[in-house]
């Protein structure tokens, strides 16, 4: 006697059919044909040598063989069905693990996480600060946030945030703030506004 289990796509066949006592309405929630789940059912029955199904006028009548069947495989496609949605209940729950070196984490991330929770409340985060060369494959983590700079990996899906931008930071303190905080950065060069430490001996603002 053969211990292989039967087609599963004959087996859901049946168990709908079986279920609902209707080829049309098993059919109908299978998306499938007609024809298609009656041809499940008869390779069933080949598979199994035994009649699932017996004609009562014009409608369909378990026999005795697949009646037990029924019952067996409605409680297991049912459990089938509650664990499967339990795993992708708990998957839908699991935090989004986001590596980030700890320098842009507390210098950049961190400042705008509050805007991030008002926007995004649904989204449960949790952040990863290490330092040295991110790898976003590594196990337990989600995605990486990070300076890069292309060719990105093939087997990524690569999200450019924004481009790195590089220049001045001017203090308010500096006496000269007033006319070069909207200036272009060229104007530092101006030896007016070079402050006195960084002139070299003997060298005075004209």
């Amino acid at each position: 006697m053969s211990q292989d289990l039967p087609p599963l796509n004959a087996l859901r066949a049946f168990e709908a059919a079986a279920r609902l006592n209707s080829i049309s309405q098993a059919a109908d929630q299978l998306h499938v044909t007609h024809g298609a789940v009656s041809r499940q059912v008869r390779a069933l029955e080949e598979h199994l040598g035994v009649a699932l199904f017996s004609k009562e006028g014009r409608g369909l009548k378990l026999t005795d063989s697949g009646a037990r069947l029924r019952e067996v495989s409605t409680d297991l496609f049912s459990r089938l069905r509650s664990t499967c949605a339990e795993l992708q209940q708990g998957q839908a729950d699991a935090p989004l693990v986001l590596a980030c070196p700890g320098s842009l984490l507390a210098r950049w991330f961190i400042p705008r996480l509050d805007r991030l929770n008002r926007e995004l409340p649904e989204l449960r985060l949790q952040l990863s600060a290490s330092e040295g060369e991110l790898d976003p494959r590594r196990a337990g983590v989600d995605a990486t946030l990070w300076f890069a700079e292309p060719p990105w990996p093939a087997d990524m899906q690569v999200f450019e945030l924004a481009a790195e931008r590089i220049g001045p930071v001017l203090s308010p303190r500096y006496a000269h703030f007033a006319a070069l905080h909207l200036a272009p950065a060229a104007s530092l060069s101006n030896r007016s506004c070079t402050p006195a430490h960084a002139r070299k001996p003997g060298q005075l603002g004209q």
